[in-house]
């Protein structure tokens, strides 16, 4: 996700045209689902990935012509017919993909990839509906909306064709997911794509050791937006935390006053000071963060909860302690890969 968003800021921020490239349906196993997105820009070069590889340079030779004609344009791959090895690649992926091809440039404001952005560096869900084909009503393909908490942007979606596109986004909106729909009247109906926007989750880490390194390494090649804390000035200021969207330096009785702990969706309790973390999962208990994942032997867990008495209880469903999963991690590396995959297998 880091990856996706700073490819798109230097591409707009030097002017350069983009093409906005979106997984719109799929039947069968396929590498990507509805609503996953790429970029690519006029020389071929892309973030993103929608399959295993197979299909990106097709898309970069069709993104060319998208940025030439300023049109959207609708790309199919069927890989099911197994005698069918595409471009001599031998797929084998058994399903079928439709993808979007839409042109994202600066005479447009870089819309709606821009408010996609924006979205994903907030902290509230939205749906983007684009029209994947007209019915003979004038409306171009690619032209979208997006939906969110601040209300509707209109990116050239006739006024008299605005309801079906909003009903489509509320109910996309209510079932948390992507996928097609169908609006207007009977001759003159069209195709659009609901996509469901939702921002990475917010990591808060508690502790700046060197075993951070790796959670943090991981965390964020996820997207995930990583905050560290510590209360030793030397430990944040000698980490590689360069991938961290914050760090701060404060004392463990000060996290709820110095933080929006409302913010975060997970946390890890990690700074190997038992004191620190007595507090840590003090300022923790009357959160709502769902998933708090405390380092250490249970023997260490049980004495820790046992200090905090009362607040142990406000803790009790969300503490995962020893934090991660079950597969004999032994050093940093693999303790941060355990935990990791524990909060990934409890997002959704």
């Amino acid at each position: 996700m880091n990856d996706l968003a700073s490819f798109f800021r230097s591409r707009r921020d030097a002017g350069k045209p983009l093409v906005l490239a979106t997984v719109i349906d799929t039947h069968g196993s396929t590498y990507s689902k509805s609503g996953s997105r790429l970029l690519v820009d006029g020389e071929g070069v892309y973030r993103g990935l929608l399959s295993g590889g197979c299909l990106e340079g097709d898309l970069a030779i069709r993104a060319a012509q998208v940025i030439e004609t300023g049109a959207s344009q609708l790309a199919a791959y069927d890989f099911a017919d197994d005698d069918d090895e595409l471009w001599g690649m031998g797929v084998g992926c058994d399903g079928s993909l439709k993808i979007l091809l839409q042109p994202i440039t600066a005479g447009t404001h870089y819309e709606p990839y821009a408010s996609i952005d924006s979205v994903l560096r907030s902290d509230a869900s939205a749906v983007l509906v684009t029209a994947v084909e007209s019915g003979g009503n004038g409306l171009q393909p690619g032209t979208s909306i997006l939906l969110d908490e601040a209300g509707l942007k209109n990116f050239g979606v006739p006024e008299s064709l605005l309801p079906g596109f909003v009903r489509a986004a509320e109910s996309a909106s209510a079932v948390r997911r992507s996928g097609l729909a169908r609006s207007g009247e009977e001759g003159t109906r069209f195709q659009l794509h609901c996509s469901f926007i939702e921002p990475p989750p917010r990591l808060l880490i508690l502790g700046a050791g060197p075993d951070v390194e790796p959670l943090l390494r991981f965390a964020s090649e996820l997207g995930w937006r990583c905050t560290i804390v510590d209360h030793r000035p030397a430990y944040i200021e000698s980490g590689a935390f360069e991938a961290a969207w914050e760090t701060h330096c404060v004392e463990p009785s000060s996290l709820r006053s110095s933080l929006k702990l409302e913010l975060y969706d997970r946390a890890v309790v990690m700074s190997h000071h038992l004191p620190s973390d007595r507090e840590y999962l003090r300022q923790i208990a009357d959160s709502d963060i769902n998933y708090v994942g405390l380092l250490g032997p249970p023997a260490r867990r049980d004495r820790l909860l046992n200090d905090l008495g009362s607040d142990a209880e406000k803790l009790a469903e969300r503490l995962h302690g020893p934090a991660g999963l079950s597969i004999r991690a032994r050093g940093p590396a693999a303790i941060a890969l355990s935990i990791v995959a524990q909060i990934q297998q409890l997002l959704h």
